[in-house]
């Protein structure tokens, strides 16, 4: 009897005590990352293109029947190379007419390089009063007699005169080169005289480079100012990348951007050369309508490493706006919102603790921790609802 009774004592027991075990709190399973110091970059990333620096449309000097054009996209053009021959014969507009029309070319974009001349030379002594000025300013800077903020101002304007300066010289050299085009026009409709063998106009390429694109390839009848073909140094490309405008005003000339995802196997660096002061609107792909700027940037890594790309190829620009060599930082999935500020879940022991951090920097994957962690502890990464606080938690890849 006394046995029986210590037998269902025991099977009691045992039961109770499974079921205990049963309703026990199992650990929840979670993803480990730690708190440590590393290099950080915060970046904006967005898809940009390639662009032929200086491109040129060669055009019809003046109506007429054009021949098939032989040259295809990609072919090396010379300086002063025929690439279009126009015939007059099938054109009423090459008649003695255009010899004045020519004349008066060739006289307008001879006025139009006399006048960039002169703009140049007026930038060049601007930027030589603007010089002079800034070394009085820096001597006098030296000297305390002037405030930091008159010699930034007078560095800030050398720099403005000296990139008027650069600009005036460009506008100078397409002047040049309208010249040479309307010269050579005058000088091929001077000969279409009444009674006389009809003569052809020789299309010449303004500068060396390749053919970009070739808009009318076969023969026809063209207008005057018509384009014929498109010729660019394809070795001189720059980046041009469209960010939205909230992101644009993050980005600052002279700023690093990393280029990836264009083809080639390593990285290439390049530098932001200007931001557009003026925007558009783009609708995205999923119908939304977007503010954009367009960012201009320098490519920085060696010719050799990015010979392959061409005009119009697609690259991923990520533009660094803040970078730092040694911080403290977690997983940015590791934060959660806490009472207005931001949170981990610490694992202390096998206990997931909720303890509010500060956060500095972040992109998207990591997040800079300026209070609240030390390097070495253990965060919980993407909690879940089954994580609270004091929750047992356990390591998902132990």
């Amino acid at each position: 009897m006394m046995r029986g009774r210590i037998g269902l004592l025991s099977l009691a027991l045992a039961i109770a005590a499974a079921l205990a075990y049963g309703f026990m709190p199992r650990p929840v399973p979670v993803d480990v990352a730690e708190a440590k110091k590393a290099p950080l970059e915060v970046t904006i990333e967005e898809e940009g293109k390639t662009r032929v620096r200086e491109r040129y449309i060669v055009s019809a000097p003046s109506a007429g029947y054009v021949r098939r054009i032989d040259l295809k996209v990609g072919n090396p053009v010379r300086k002063g190379q025929v690439v279009a021959i126009l015939e007059p014969a099938k054109s009423p507009s090459l008649d003695p007419r255009s010899l004045a029309q020519a004349a008066a070319q060739l006289a307008a974009a001879q006025a139009a390089q006399a006048a960039a001349s002169e703009t140049t030379r007026a930038a060049a002594a601007q930027e030589r009063l603007t010089k002079q000025e800034f070394e009085r300013s820096q001597t006098l800077g030296q000297s305390h007699f002037v405030s930091q903020s008159a010699v930034d101002q007078a560095r800030t304007a050398l720099q403005a005169a000296e990139a008027g300066r650069l600009a005036a010289e460009q506008s100078a050299k397409v002047a040049g080169h309208n010249v040479e085009a309307a010269r050579a026009a005058a000088a091929r409709t001077s000969g279409l005289n009444p009674g006389k063998g009809a003569e052809t106009i020789e299309v010449i390429s303004p500068v060396d480079g390749n053919v970009l694109s070739v808009p009318h390839e076969n023969e026809g009848a063209v207008q005057a100012g018509q384009a014929l073909l498109e010729v660019g140094n394809s070795s001189s490309l720059e980046i041009v990348v469209e960010v939205q405008s909230t992101a644009a005003v993050k980005i600052t000339p002279g700023a690093p951007v990393r280029l990836d995802r264009w083809g080639g196997d390593t990285p290439l660096e390049a530098r932001v050369r200007g931001v557009e002061p003026a925007g558009f609107t783009k609708v995205s792909a999923l119908g939304v309508e977007e503010q954009r700027v367009r960012v201009i940037c320098d490519l920085g890594s060696p010719p050799e490493q990015w010979r392959r790309l061409g005009d119009g190829y697609r690259v991923e620009a990520s533009f660094v706006i803040w970078s730092a060599p040694y911080v403290l930082q977690v997983p940015a999935d590791a934060l959660f919102r806490h009472g207005g500020g931001w949170a981990v879940f610490v694992i202390e022991g096998n206990r997931a603790r909720l303890r509010p951090i500060q956060v500095g920097q972040r992109n998207s994957l990591q997040a800079q921790v300026l209070a609240g962690l030390k390097p070495g502890e253990k965060v919980v990464s993407r909690p879940g609802d089954q994580v609270r606080d004091s929750a047992k938690v356990r390591d998902r890849k132990a």
